[in-house]
Parts: structure tokens; sequence; C-alpha cells
């Protein structure tokens, strides 16, 4: 058998892409996270992707958006999102990657530096990040009645943020007065999500632990993982393979090396 398609036998197996190998309870899914230390919620490329990894019919198919996630394990990304050894961030170019603990350590530092940009590269962006850092995680009716923002305007400014890992947010339901629910949104800086400032990681050690988490891909994904391209030199594989962080067992894909 070639190494190719060892690698390949592997990642089917790890990322769980076939239905005999189908997550069946929140616990496992738990485990599956821990196991590969990153996963997307939906499939969209090579990282190992919660959903995917469930194996169940759509709720509603062919709808697209939400009528696309798993018919009864839709909710379980919120479940994990809750976990104390859970970081999630809109760091996957906008979508949300869900992370342990120990790899949301190798994106601390990029995270804190992109507060650091953003609030200097934007008046509107560091009103917010200082609001945030003043007021501490907060709903987002609260920032916008504070910071007297209309809905998109709030929206608009939390994007870009959320999506260069600058602030997190994380779903809240608040118990109606005379029954029922709603749900709204708490905005957080970074660093109030992540406390302690982590010593190592970076662009490259996140990257290596994609790879890690996904057993094998294509390079040309590489790149296009996460969401700051512009802290990747050109050749950054290259590198990588020539420190022997990742191997090529055949020319256009990469893995963990040995």
């Amino acid at each position: 058998m070639s190494r190719l398609s060892e690698l390949e036998e592997r990642r089917a197996y790890e990322c769980r892409l076939t239905p005999d190998r189908a997550l069946e309870s929140l616990e496992e899914a738990g485990a599956f996270l821990r196991e590969r230390g990153l996963v997307t919620r939906t499939p969209d490329c090579s990282l190992p992707s919660l959903f995917e990894a469930t194996h169940e019919e759509p709720y509603a198919p062919s709808s697209g958006g939400f009528g696309d996630w798993p018919r009864t394990k839709w909710w379980w990304p919120g479940a994990l999102e809750d976990r104390e050894d859970v970081v999630a961030a809109k760091i996957h170019r906008g979508k949300t990657l869900l992370m342990t603990t120990e790899v949301a350590a190798l994106a601390d530092p990029i995270c804190r530096a992109e507060i650091e940009r953003t609030a200097a590269a934007d008046p509107a962006w560091a009103r917010l990040l200082d609001f945030l850092e003043q007021a501490g995680p907060s709903e987002v009716e609260t920032i916008r009645e504070s910071l007297g923002l209309k809905p998109k305007e709030l929206r608009d400014l939390r994007y870009p943020l959320e999506r260069c890992g600058a602030i997190v947010a994380r779903q809240v339901v608040l118990e109606g007065a005379a029954g029922g629910h709603a749900h709204t949104s708490e905005l957080a800086r970074w660093d109030q999500l992540v406390t302690e400032p982590s010593f190592a990681g970076g662009i490259d050690d996140l990257i290596v632990a994609g790879v890690r988490a996904a057993v094998l891909a294509p390079e040309r994904e590489l790149g296009r993982w996460f969401s700051w391209p512009w802290r990747l030199d050109e050749g950054f594989v290259d590198r990588l393979v020539a420190e022997g962080c990742l191997e090529r067992p055949e020319p256009g894909w990469v893995a963990l090396a040995d």
C-alpha cells in the first residue's frame, strides 16, 4: 500500500468519514473534538467536520443554509461551545471553528495581535473594543444601546472583528417575564475569553495542528484555512516540510511528518 493510500484510510477512520464511524451522542462528539483538536461545523475543506461526522440526513434537504444541518444533531456545536475546555471562534474565514483549549492557545498570539491591529486601523472598531474592555462580555442589545448603533451598524462592525478573532460571539438564551425565551448573542474580546496569554503558537503551529486534525490535505488548501493569509509567507509549506513538521506523501498533498 502506498503512503498516500495509507493516509487516506487513516483519514477516513479518524475523521469519521464513513457511516460505520458516525457520531451517535454528544459525548462522542466531544471526544471527537478532543481527538482532532479542531473541527469545523459544516464540511467545506479537509478539516474534520462535526456535522459530516454525524452522517445524519439534513433537516430540509437541498434548501441550503440551516436546512442542510443534521435533522436532530444540529444543536451539538452550541452545546460543545458552552464547555469550559472548548473555544469557538469564526477564524475559519468567517466560519465557526471549534477548538480545544490547547489548539486555542496556538491561535492566542494571533488573536491578541488582531485586537491591537484592528483597534489601530479603525476608530469605530476601537470604540467597540474599548467598550468591551470596560464593560466586559455584553449582549448585543446592551452594546447597541450604549454605543447608539443601529442593528445593521453593529453587525457591520462585529463581522470583521469576529472573522479575525479580535472578538468572539456566543449564543445566549433569555427567559421571558411571561414565560418563553428569546435568543441573542453575547460579544467578548478574545482576551476576555482566553484570559491567560499563550507564549507559544502562531500561524505555523496552527497550520500544523490543522494538518494533524485532517490527517491528509491538499497542499493548496492550507493557506485558505484561517482568516490571516497575510501572516503566511509564500513558501510556508516548503519551510514546514524542511523543518520536519510536515511531509509530502505525494506531490500536492501534505500530512504530519512521522
